[in-house]
This record gives C-alpha cells, sequence and structure tokens, in this order.
C-alpha cells in the first residue's frame, strides 16, 4: 500500500493535479468572498443605493442583492461540486489506476 501511495505523490500527473484543484478552489474561493465583502462595504459605505426602494411597495434595493449574493453562492458551489465530481473524480481515479499497475 505505502509503495503505490509512494507512487502517486511522485507522479507528476498528481503534482499538477493537485496545483489545478488547489488553483480552481481558492479562485472559487475568491469570486465568493468578493461578492459578500462586497455586499458588506455597500451596507458600509452606501447605505443609501441600498435604501433605495423599488417599485411603490416597500421593499428596498438591498433585500434582492442580499438574496442575489446567496443565489450566487450557492451557484458558485454547485460549479464547484460538479466540476469536482465529474473532471477531478476522474482524473483523480486515473492517477490511481495508473499507480497500481
Amino acid at each position: 500500500m505505502q509503495d503505490v501511495l509512494d507512487r502517486i505523490t511522485k507522479n507528476p500527473k498528481f503534482l499538477e493535479f493537485v496545483a489545478m484543484r488547489s488553483r480552481y478552489g481558492i479562485i472559487m474561493s475568491i469570486i465568493s468572498a468578493a461578492a459578500y465583502y462586497g455586499f458588506i462595504l455597500l451596507v458600509a459605505f452606501d447605505k443609501e443605493l441600498l435604501a433605495t426602494k423599488i417599485g411603490s411597495g416597500v421593499m428596498t434595493l438591498g433585500v434582492p442583492l442580499g438574496v442575489g449574493v446567496i443565489v450566487f453562492t450557492i451557484l458558485l458551489t454547485w460549479i464547484y461540486v460538479r466540476r469536482a465530481n465529474g473532471e477531478f473524480d476522474a482524473i483523480n481515479e486515473a492517477i490511481i489506476k495508473e499507480a497500481q499497475k
């Protein structure tokens, strides 16, 4: 078992895979954090914009923007999981099969 593990960790494809997966995770995290912090910065520095009424009711612009941030991050999570369960799992499985030969 240790022999297979050593072959996997020394495989250049594995190292490339780890770097690609890490890079993708960092990019997705930065996008998600930018959405959340962007909304918080609007709350902190442009309350008037968020307090702008939509239509003739009591709904303000801040409510749909807040819901939009939540929906956006759920969408980002779905995109990440879809890629992880598809492309990343396939590459991982190929590397393991190659090491077991």
